[in-house]
């Protein structure tokens, strides 16, 4: 009898942590998407600092603090003006930590770091400052890859698959990579893929940067077999995130094109990105007519997105600080001035529909 509830738990177990088999239906139904409703903050770049330069966390504290109190603010005059709903969880992505391998003076930086996310972050909602979930994945600033520290016994990506794992044994996870490290969910019916640094499986030999610690690790790979099983010809609702957009040097525009046809044939109606700035761009290879929204984060420590995927319309904003000013002092530290006000930028309203935006 216990050998038996264990099996039968174990199966459930892997039931939650499975795709839904993508359905056979050629679009969703109108049903289905009167029903969405999908409501999130997507942030990235956080940089936590350690010892010196603490103010930056300061900040970071402060914008989670907004986050946390969102719920129930209008909307931008120009988006409706309604009541935000509760958001569903938060997505960071990348450049978490600030130094993903620095001991210095016998501090470990990348330790202190981590222990300053986790403390304002937490997993979910329950656990640190943060009232939601997280979903987090790594940056070019986040350390290498498991095994390749030099410094700090702590690796960012090693403490991503911990905390994956954790995700999957809570049932969160529609899908996760063999390697630990890549994932998917669902909100409803719209399914969401976190790709690492940026979706590809290689680092091109054509980029300048390391390829020991920038190495995607099979994010593309990833990203083909995720979409096959649990999107498949369902033309239900899909949002990419990686750390890198199409808009930097840090992948080459050869692995730019072969993601995009990787998740062409799919309906994607968001891809999320930091690393670079903040703002909204449409973009897609030269000679193709159907262009990606995309909406670049910017730092946790200025603001973060909020969306909203409801039926078929998708709006979204960017909340931000008003009057903040940030200064790099000569000895590396940073030191700021902000009046406390809250204000909004970069408005996205647009319909969906089964073939895409």
């Amino acid at each position: 009898m216990k050998k038996l509830l264990t099996l039968t738990l174990t199966i459930a177990a892997s039931l939650l942590c499975s795709c839904v088999q993508a359905p056979n239906a050629k679009s969703v139904s109108p049903e289905t998407a009167k029903k969405r409703s999908v409501t999130f903050i997507s942030t990235s770049d956080s940089h936590y600092k350690a010892f010196e330069s603490k103010d930056w966390n300061e900040q970071n504290r402060e914008t989670i603090e907004e986050i946390n109190r969102i719920a129930g603010k209008p909307w931008p005059e120009k988006l409706g003006g309604d009541k935000i709903d509760v958001p569903r969880g938060v997505v960071l992505l990348g450049d978490c930590i600030d130094d993903g391998d620095k001991v210095r003076d016998e501090k470990d930086y990348t330790a202190e770091q981590f222990k300053a996310f986790i403390a304002h972050f937490g997993l979910d909602g329950t656990d640190g400052m943060l009232k939601y979930r997280v979903y987090e994945t790594w940056g070019n600033h986040d350390g290498p890859p498991i095994g390749k520290n030099k410094k700090s016994p702590l690796n960012f990506r090693a403490e991503l698959k911990k905390r994956n794992a954790i995700r999957k044994k809570k049932g969160w996870l529609a899908n996760l990579s063999d390697n630990g490290l890549h994932y998917s969910w669902d909100f409803d019916d719209v399914h969401f893929v976190s790709l690492g640094i940026y979706p590809a499986d290689k680092q091109n030999t054509k980029v300048r940067y390391n390829p020991v610690w920038h190495d995607p690790q099979g994010a593309l790979s990833f990203l083909k077999k995720d979409l096959a099983k649990c999107v498949g010809d369902s033309g239900r609702p899909v949002v990419l995130m990686a750390h890198c957009g199409f808009d930097t040097n840090w992948w080459h525009e050869e692995d730019w094109r072969a993601a995009y046809d990787a998740a062409k044939k799919y309906n994607v109606i968001l891809y999320l990105y930091g690393h670079t700035g903040t703002g909204l761009r449409y973009w897609a290879p030269e000679g193709e007519t159907k262009k990606w929204t995309c909406i670049n984060d910017g730092h946790t420590t200025s603001g973060f997105f909020i969306i909203q995927i409801e039926g078929n319309r998708l709006r979204a904003a960017y909340r931000r600080k008003m009057n903040a000013k940030i200064t790099r002092n000569p000895d590396r530290t940073y030191s700021r001035t902000w009046d406390g006000q809250w204000t909004w930028k970069f408005l996205l309203d647009r319909k969906i529909s089964d073939k895409g935006i």
